[in-house]
């Protein structure tokens, strides 16, 4: 069993790790978690960039990786607390996104700006605890190889997105998109696919 591994299944010994790496109560690691210990442990590939004015909320007990010649622009904020953030190559994070783990984004795929892809979901269900209070929830969030996500859509915990997708700006993305799909709307719905046979993006048949 690893360290890591023995201190997660020890409640004490977790929450005196946790309040080392990070304050109480906040999300974001302590300075020397960021400026000491992260520059050692982040993953970059080959012309991978992350922008100075990005906040990079990286904690050392879960992965964090970025492809090679992909980019994290500026006031986006990346977080693994929860989850690792895998992003594939020749990718690019848009200015203000936010990222919360667990999050797997594939190769080519392009963020535009103000997206929210979140892996985390708070609880809500004992009404006698404040929400902030109550334990957290994961699922992993997917999005394929060369899709195109727009401005200001959300991504919610558990969806995956397949390969050359496009969601349009502002929607909200509750369920898995298939491969070669374009989606909009809140919640998002199919408004085109892929056709192999005519070579087209094609509106899906409306069925009664």
């Amino acid at each position: 069993m690893s360290f890591a591994a023995y201190i997660k299944q020890h409640p004490s010994l977790k929450r005196l790790a946790l309040r080392t790496l990070m304050p109480a109560g906040e999300a974001r690691p302590r300075w020397w978690v960021r400026n000491l210990l992260n520059p050692f442990l982040m993953k970059k590939g080959k012309g991978a960039k992350i922008r100075r004015r990005t906040r990079m909320d990286i904690m050392p007990f879960n992965n964090f990786r970025l492809g090679a010649h992909s980019m994290v622009e500026d006031f986006a904020c990346v977080n693994n607390g929860m989850g690792d953030v895998l992003i594939g190559d020749h990718s690019l994070i848009g200015i203000g996104c936010v990222i919360i783990g667990p999050v797997e984004i594939g190769n080519n795929v392009i963020l535009a700006q103000h997206i929210g892809v979140s892996g985390l979901n708070h609880g809500y269900k004992d009404i006698s605890i404040p929400i902030k209070n109550q334990p957290c929830e994961t699922g992993l969030i997917r999005i394929g190889d060369d899709s195109w996500i727009g401005a200001n859509a959300v991504i919610v915990a558990g969806v995956t997105i397949g390969k050359h997708c496009i969601v349009a700006g502002g929607s909200v993305v509750t369920k898995n998109v298939a491969d070669h799909t374009m989606v909009g709307g809140n919640p998002a719905r199919i408004l085109k696919q892929y056709n192999v046979q005519t070579g087209d993006w094609e509106k899906p048949l409306i069925t009664r």
